[in-house]
């Protein structure tokens, strides 16, 4: 066993991709566990490229923004802790003062049931699945495209800045419209149903909602959009994103 560098990250909520998976690349494996992540790298590879402590943040970061698309829940990421791991077993620990916030987050119901065929519908095996594609198409895309970036932004600030929800979740659309032409060519291109996108605009802009954009405007008293117009945008702009993303996928 030659020397490797041991790289750690902390994150929460520690449920965030609710099942453990291992990511092989060609200079280094990571591994995504409950509440923690460890990266391998051999030592004389990273001697000769540092930077790839950043390249494996990045990686990281990008598919926790793919997973936040399914789980719509905040999460914290901390910086790596270093590890040097010698073949005798001897470890070289380099203290770094970092530190990460937990943020506390609301659990999920899931369904399973069984139908009177054998067919089996597992909720959560069915959105554990759609947060590792998301998570992976991200991570191909985001650095390459600058609307992706600004999209997932926007969607990222929707879920940290809730009285503001509406008015992010909307820019996800304005950020489609203006890269690929206005709603035409967005609605032809990705097959957003008019329905969907006209409806994102109602509740964001043409609603009397605290949430919304244009606030103030209606001539009517402000109210509080429900959780289903809420769940309801959020779902849109979801759908947006990633068939954008899948979109990127296909021009690959």
């Amino acid at each position: 066993m030659s020397t490797q560098e041991l790289f750690e990250w902390t994150y929460s909520p520690p449920d965030y991709f609710e099942e453990p998976f291992k990511v092989v690349r060609d200079d280094y494996t990571m591994t995504i566990l409950p509440g923690k992540v460890e990266a391998r790298v051999a030592s004389n590879t990273f001697a000769g490229s540092p930077a790839i402590r950043h390249e494996m943040h990045a990686f990281l970061n990008d598919r926790f923004l793919g997973a936040q698309l399914i789980a719509f829940r905040p999460y914290e990421l901390s910086d790596s802790r270093r590890t040097c791991v010698h073949p005798d077993g001897r470890k070289d620990v380099f203290i770094e003062l970092k530190g990460v916030v937990a943020v506390a987050a609301v659990g999920t119901v899931d369904i399973r049931m069984t139908s009177a065929d054998g067919v089996v519908y597992d909720s959560k095996a069915e959105r554990t699945a759609a947060k590792r594609r998301l998570s992976e198409l991200v991570q191909l895309h985001r650095s390459s495209s600058p609307v992706l970036t600004a999209m997932l932004t926007s969607f990222s600030n929707a879920i940290r800045d809730p009285q503001n929800e509406l008015v992010h979740l909307y820019e996800v659309r304005d950020a489609l419209a203006a890269e690929l032409g206005g709603k035409s060519n967005a609605v032809a291109t990705l097959g957003i149903t008019s329905a969907a996108w006209s409806r994102l605009g109602q509740l964001s802009n043409d609603e009397p909602l605290r949430q919304g954009r244009h606030r103030g405007k209606s001539g009517v008293a402000l109210r509080d959009a429900t959780h289903a117009e809420l769940n309801e945008a959020r779902e849109i702009a979801r759908s947006m994103l990633s068939l954008y993303v899948n979109h990127l996928a296909g021009k690959t």
